[in-house]
């Protein structure tokens, strides 16, 4: 499996900060539930806000906010914007 290292886990973008997805990992279950809600390889993606705790992350994509557990936004792979 090659591995981009200019990606990182939506996770780790800061607060405000905005990427492309690059990748969607995990099977083809998750890659179709994410697809449904804009989260698809290409698609630009802010992170708006993170819960406090390890709570579920705000990202904004295509201009609607969606709420993701940190689990599967573990899985989201982006290059972040310079």
């Amino acid at each position: 499996m090659n591995f981009d290292f200019r990606t990182v886990p939506l996770t780790q973008l800061p607060p405000g900060g905005g990427g492309r997805v690059w990748r969607v990992l995990g099977g083809r279950g998750m890659a179709l539930r994410l697809a449904r809600l804009g989260i698809r390889p290409g698609a630009a993606v802010r992170l708006v806000n993170a819960g406090p705790w390890r709570g579920p992350l705000l990202v904004e994509v295509e201009g609607v906010r969606v709420a993701l557990g940190r689990g599967v936004a573990s899985r989201i792979l982006v290059r972040p914007l310079p």
